[in-house]
């Protein structure tokens, strides 16, 4: 994939193929590479240093999901899931997956979502509405969710009342799923709550660390449709 026609940055021109530079991704259970004009360095950042982007890019066709503040310069993260999906639908969540579950009925249950990508909050509650579960609340990061959840607690005494289920992904702005699920399993008041994490990042090397902080379940993005197989088991 090409990011300087996916970003309509204009054109450098022909390049040679051995001044090319490629960045190589493994997500979504697929593996695709970016054609980039350079790599100068890389970094680690933790996920406290990633802000929500300005009302500039929270437009839903922006590849812009965070911004970080480094050093005397503002980066941008992208979107890559977006760009994916953008260029090969086939490989982003397909409502058809669910249907092959056959008729559903609704119920009032009510879920919780920490998803950072606008185009990835937009398929789960289409695809959530049709598997039965129209009861949905959305959060662009785990802090977000985290204070809501905490909130819920302070004011109504008891969680699962309001809340029976939470699906995480684990890339997010100011706090990762993984921290997100540790956090509420650590307090007595919310360590009962059912937590699946549903993230492009699900492979056998990463599992352990999902498993670790008390996740019920795991899975991968596209696989909606075992991620509504496992709300069953956990919330009806």
């Amino acid at each position: 994939m090409n990011l300087e026609k996916v970003l309509n940055v204009p054109t450098t021109g022909e390049v040679n193929d051995e001044d090319k530079k490629f960045i190589v991704a493994e997500f979504n259970q697929q593996k695709i590479v970016f054609q980039v004009h350079n790599v100068n360095k890389i970094h680690r950042i933790s996920w406290e240093q990633i802000e929500k982007p300005a009302s500039l890019y929270k437009e839903e066709n922006s590849h812009v999901i965070g911004v970080i503040k480094w050093e005397e310069t503002m980066l941008l993260l992208l979107d890559f899931e977006k760009i994916a999906v953008d260029i090969n639908p086939e490989t982003g969540i397909n409502v058809q997956r669910v249907k092959t579950l056959g008729e559903r009925e609704r119920s009032n249950k009510k879920i919780v979502v920490a998803e950072d990508s606008p185009i990835l909050r937009k398929l789960l509650l289409e695809t959530l509405d049709t598997a039965g579960y129209g009861n949905v609340t959305f959060f662009e990061n785990g802090q977000e969710t985290l204070e809501y959840l905490l909130h819920i607690v302070e004011e109504k005494g008891n969680l699962f009342e309001e809340v029976q289920l939470l699906i995480t992904d684990i890339e997010m702005p100011q706090m990762d799923g993984h921290h997100l699920t540790r956090r509420l399993k650590e307090d007595e008041r919310t360590k009962e709550l059912p937590i699946i994490i549903f993230s492009s990042l699900i492979t056998d090397e990463l599992r352990h660390k999902g498993e670790k902080v008390g996740a019920i379940a795991q899975v991968s993005k596209p696989e909606i449709d075992r991620l509504v197989l496992k709300i069953d088991e956990n919330i009806l």
